[in-house]
């Protein structure tokens, strides 16, 4: 077997190859994670929030669709902290993809499992009445607005992060 490669039964496959499929896994990790901040934050939710008469059941699917872009950007994200653990070694935080995707993971903790759950306590806490119409609204809309906040600055770090990966990817193969 040569040095250079790596035997996965029953195949053998080159580093040069695996490198490849790992910068692959890594762009679609990126493609999945920011793309789907966009499509449910900016597209997905407003139209909910547009065509549903009923507020409180457009707040509870969009809800749902936070958490599972969360959760997206929580795998995501972990490989992509791992990708850029094992490429860049001790030199990772000179690594803008890696400073990156640590915000990004930051922000998403914050939201999914800081403040989000205040808002789902607030919620039972308004029950029978909607939160927006008790008179815990004013406390949750500054959650809300909090949480809006965070979701826009991961946009915008995605959007960094999509122009980082792409810099790197052509430049590096012309």
């Amino acid at each position: 077997m040569a040095i250079d490669s790596a035997t996965i039964w029953p195949f053998q496959i080159s580093t040069t190859a695996m490198s490849r499929i790992t910068e692959t896994l890594a762009l679609l990790a990126i493609t999945a994670w920011v793309g789907a901040l966009w499509a449910v934050g900016y597209l997905a939710v407003p139209v909910l929030f547009y065509s549903q008469p009923d507020r409180q059941l457009a707040g509870m699917l969009a809800g749902v669709m936070f958490s599972r872009v969360a959760w997206l950007g929580l795998a995501c994200g972990g490989y992509l902290l791992a990708y850029w653990l094992f490429t860049a070694g001790a030199a990772v935080w000179r690594q803008t993809g890696f400073r990156l995707v640590t915000a990004m993971l930051l922000l998403t903790l914050v939201a999914h499992f800081g403040l989000q759950p205040m808002m789902n306590d607030l919620k039972l806490q308004a029950l029978p009445l909607e939160v927006m119409k008790s008179p815990l609204a004013h406390q949750f809309g500054l959650l809300h607005g909090i949480s809006s906040i965070l979701y826009l600055l991961q946009g915008l770090l995605g959007a960094a992060l999509v122009i980082y990966a792409r810099s790197r990817t052509f430049t590096r193969r012309g």
